[in-house]
Order: C-alpha cells, then structure tokens, then sequence
C-alpha cells in the first residue's frame, strides 16, 4: 500500500462536482482577473480568518512582500524573522530592500523563540515576522509585547495556518498584517500558486490593493509604482468551493495527529508539539529522530512517502551567505534539519494508512 506524503486527487475527487462547477462558472463568464469571483471570495476569506479585510494575491511570497512595502518596510530596515522555514519567508524582506535577521526556534514547536527576539533588535529593526510552522501557531503574546516596546510592526506569515488559534484568536489577525499562501498543498489550496493578506487595517489592506494591481485607481491611471501580482478569478472561485470544507478537513487532520501522537509516545521519536493555548491546524505532522536519513531511506522503501521540512535552515542556505550566518550560529535551528521528518498527513488518509506508518517506524526502531 502506497502512502503519500499530500493526496490532492482524493481531496478533488470528494468534491469534484463543486470544483468543475466553480471552474466552468469562471470559463463560462470569461471574467478571468479580478471582478466578482475575487471579490466574493475575499470576503468569504476574511470572515472565516476574522479579519475586515482580505485582499487576494498572486501567491504566499507576494502576500508577504506586498505586506511589507504596505507597512513601509524598505532599504536599510531589517525585519526578524525565524531561520526555519521556507526561502520565501526571507526572500520577500530581500524583495523590498529590506535585510532578514534570523533567529533561533523553540525546540518544542519549532517556532521562533520569543525569548530570543530582543537581543536580535538593532535601530535598524522595522519589524518582526513570526511564522506559524507547520501550521503551529507562534507564542504570539511575547511577540506582540516586544513589538509594542519597541515600536516594531508585526506581520504574521501564515502560510502554513489556514484556520489555526493562539489562544482562541485567528492567527493573521494578532499582528498588523496576516500572509496566506494557497500553494496546492496546503491546507486550502489552489490549483496552481495564489495567497492572500488579511488585515484590521483599512489603510493598509487599501495599500496592499493598489500595489496588487500597478499601483493604479483606474484602467490608466497610475498613482504608486505597483506590480502585476493579482489573484486569478479562476483560483479564487477554486477556493471559494474548497474553503466551505476547511473546517472538516481541519478536524480530520486534528484527528490523524491526535492517533498519531497517541501511538508514537513510546517510540523513540520526539513530536513536535502545538504552542501552549493553541489550535493547531497540522498542515506538516513533524517528528524529530536520531538517524533521520536512515529512516527517511527505510519509509520510502516500505512506499512511504515521508518528507523533510527543511533540511538546511535558511541562515545556512548558499543565496543568504552574504548575510554572514556561520554553521553553529543557530543550533536548534540546525539541529531540527538534521533530524526532522514531515509523516504522510491529509484529511482522507483514514486509520489504516495512519496505524501502517506507525508500524513501519516501530520495526525500524526495533531492527
């Protein structure tokens, strides 16, 4: 039996009637940027999220690079961030000018720990970036607390948290501007790349659609130099259908890691554990292991297709040495991508694919 690592084609064919619906109503109308498809679905979007406002986007790293110039974050400023996660975290402070300052996680979560954002502060600091890994949310009170003492803007990548909590409150919402990605493998996907910027603020969900869209209040009129980094109407009327499923797919993932976590606590692998106050969301299953590779070599041997998020931490990746980030410098951060393994979750891989790679790992750890 074959386990995937993500089953987008179980997910589309459960509601395939509703996608081929939504699809053709779009090929149907040949309305294909913006209009009344991205309208409605950015309000579905922002009620769900508890946010006013929602502005859809080309793509996660497009949420977060027009989040930032939104905020006034540009050359000279430098924004904290965490070093475990994926490139586009930094690479959209590197887009607006701006220089990341990595810091290092919590061994617990894997989020970024907040105990050491303060001695990352210089003047130059503009703002911080916390990202809700795994869809995991960060302990957010700490890092609105420092922000607030230091003046700092807080935008919250969420790339990987559709619908996740911290302490009952929408993560996108705790900080100043929230980040979306609806890449096909997240929780709420698209069918090709898409994301979105939730926000309280009027001003700055007004500035993120101007930038969206070349900077322009009408057909040629362009008053700020914006870019071309709209949400197709297609992908919008994609996610409209799939978002009125996000809650059940949400419990189903909860539940798979909850029988996850209830048959590997006397395995000798370490879980990566929800923040304190949480709803966790599981967008990654995350278990950290001695001989990691061994064991990622055993899974997909056995047609496990297990993965690795993220094997060489972002200080350590060769497109950032110019930020001068030495191995030894963020030791947790290193140790998690040396031993940290992404187990085959998604809301239809039911009970017998989750009891299948609980056995594989108990006979690797026994042979």
């Amino acid at each position: 039996m074959a386990i995937p690592l993500v089953d987008l084609k179980a997910q589309y064919l459960s509601i395939k009637e509703e996608i081929d619906a939504a699809i053709a109503r779009v090929i149907n109308k040949t309305a294909f940027i913006l209009g009344d498809e991205v309208k409605q679905f950015e309000t579905e979007f922002a009620s769900f999220s508890g946010s006013t406002y929602c502005v859809g986007v080309s793509s996660g790293t497009a949420a977060l690079a027009l989040s930032l110039r939104a905020l006034g974050v540009g050359p000279g400023d430098e924004v904290i961030t965490s070093t475990m996660t994926f490139t586009a975290s930094a690479e959209a402070i590197f887009h607006v000018g701006a220089r990341p300052v990595f810091v290092d996680i919590d061994p617990k979560t894997f989020c970024m720990d907040p105990s050491l954002i303060e001695a990352a502060i210089t003047p130059r600091t503009k703002a911080l970036m916390p990202v809700h890994l795994y869809g995991n949310p960060c302990d957010m009170d700490p890092i609105m607390e420092i922000a607030k003492k230091y003046g700092l803007k807080v935008v919250e990548d969420a790339a990987q948290a559709h619908g996740a909590k911290y302490k009952g409150t929408p993560v996108g919402v705790i900080g100043d501007i929230g980040c979306f990605s609806f890449y096909p493998g997240k929780n709420l996907g698209a069918y090709g790349d898409a994301g979105a910027v939730v926000t309280n603020n009027k001003e700055l969900a007004d500035k993120v659609r101007l930038l969206r869209d070349h900077g322009r209040t009408t057909k040629y009129e362009h008053i700020e130099v914006g870019y071309g980094e709209r949400i197709d109407a297609l992908q919008a009327a994609i996610l409209s259908a799939k978002l009125k499923h996000l809650t059940e797919w949400t419990e189903a993932r909860r539940k798979w890691a909850l029988l996850y976590d209830e048959n590997l606590k006397n395995l000798p692998v370490k879980i990566v554990e929800p923040t304190n106050e949480s709803f966790a969301v599981y967008h990654i299953y995350a278990i950290a292991v001695d001989r990691r590779d061994a064991l990622l070599k055993y899974l997909h041997d056995q047609r496990i297709q297990a993965g690795i998020h993220y094997p060489i931490p972002l200080h350590l990746q060769p497109c950032y040495e110019s930020l001068g980030y030495k191995r030894g410098s963020l030791p947790v951060s290193e140790w998690a991508a040396e031993s940290e393994i992404s187990l085959p979750i998604y809301p239809e891989i039911g009970e017998e694919k989750v009891a299948a790679v609980v056995e594989a790992l108990a006979k690797f750890f026994d042979a």
